[in-house]
């Protein structure tokens, strides 16, 4: 019965990781929201914004299967994710695509990720320097 009460570990890593499961929320959004734009900019402008949502959450779980140094690397690639949906965001608005009100909402979403990819990588940076001193 103990066993029950013990918490359940993901087999995969990142799934455990919270910024992994804000990155898929933003996903999910990103796609309702341009899901609702114009035919026309669905081929182009959408896809785009939904695969650049999209590698934030594939360079995470991609980098969570690295050593600490590979893991840093592919979560610099996340936070430039990052910043390529600040760019599409900004774009939406400019374009009428987002309301101001979504125009926050995802720059909110998205200051949020690249805050917590900050830590991570602080994290990650700090436990590899405590590993090279332990080496010494």
């Amino acid at each position: 019965m103990d066993h029950e009460l013990e918490k359940v570990v993901t087999f995969f890593r990142f799934e455990d990781l919270r910024i992994y499961h804000k990155s898929l929320d933003y996903i999910e959004w990103i796609a309702r929201k341009t899901f609702q734009l114009p035919i026309e900019s669905q081929a182009g402008f959408s896809s785009r914004f939904n695969l650049a949502a999209q590698a934030i959450a594939l360079n995470i779980s991609e980098g969570s299967a690295r050593n600490k140094n590979q893991f840093i690397y592919y979560l610099k690639m996340a936070k430039s994710a990052v910043r390529e949906c600040v760019v599409y965001t900004s774009l939406a608005g400019k374009l009428n695509y987002f309301s101001d009100k979504e125009v926050d909402e995802s720059r909110g979403q998205l200051m949020e990720m690249t805050k917590m990819i900050g830590a991570l990588i602080g994290s990650l940076q700090r436990a590899a320097d405590l590993t090279m001193e332990e080496a010494d």
